[in-house]
């Protein structure tokens, strides 16, 4: 299968000057550390700037409000989630069969929404998740390339569809804390279904 690989990353940066550079990298470790340490529930741009020793304009304009802040500490995770897929060691990357990649996909996209959880409820409930955009449209055409090749008379745009929605973090939090599953589970779960549908 020919793969993909000029979709674009959530968050490409564009070429800056060393001094600006310098002050974004700055903030998001910043931030990265006060969402470590205290989590990401309180997380604040005004607090950032400050210990970040920057002024809060500059944070406002790199990255407009805290929903952008966010995606930023999502982005390089992000980044390394994408290469896998897309040129990685198989199942997950080029090299195995399109219905192993399909499954091994669906895991490491909980993975990564477990990994970083809060962040991404964060923007969940805040209704600036990005809905369609960003990530999940690379997400999507990288999934509904897959099941063209495990079923080639399917609708593989709707199914792609199917396959996503029960990855969010939103769910996967009701999942875990209020149903008790575990993420095995919920993986076991997301391998029946993507059985299901390549059957079909």
């Amino acid at each position: 299968m020919r793969e993909r690989r000029s979709l674009p990353l959530v968050g490409q940066p564009q070429p800056e000057r060393a001094d600006a550079a310098r002050n974004r990298q700055k903030i998001i470790d910043v931030a990265a550390r006060m969402v470590a340490e205290r989590g990401a529930a309180d997380l604040s741009l005004d607090e950032v700037a400050r210990v970040a020793g920057v002024g809060v304009g500059t944070v406002y304009r790199r990255f407009g409000d805290r929903s952008g802040l966010v995606y930023a500490l999502l982005d390089e995770r992000e980044r390394r989630f994408q290469s896998a897929f897309f040129a990685g060691p198989p199942p997950l990357g080029p090299g195995a069969p399109a219905g192993e990649r399909i499954t091994a996909f669906l895991h490491a996209l909980v993975e990564r929404i477990v990994a970083q959880q809060e962040l991404f409820l964060l923007l969940e409930q805040g209704g600036k998740s990005g809905g369609f955009s960003g990530p999940y449209r690379v997400h999507h055409i990288h999934l509904a390339t897959l099941l063209t090749e495990a079923c080639p008379h399917a609708n593989a745009p709707f199914l792609a569809d199917a396959l996503l929605a029960p990855i969010n973090a939103r769910l996967i939090a009701l999942q875990t804390e209020e149903r008790g599953m575990s993420i095995d589970e919920i993986k076991s779960g997301l391998t029946a279904l993507a059985a299901a549908v390549t059957r079909a």
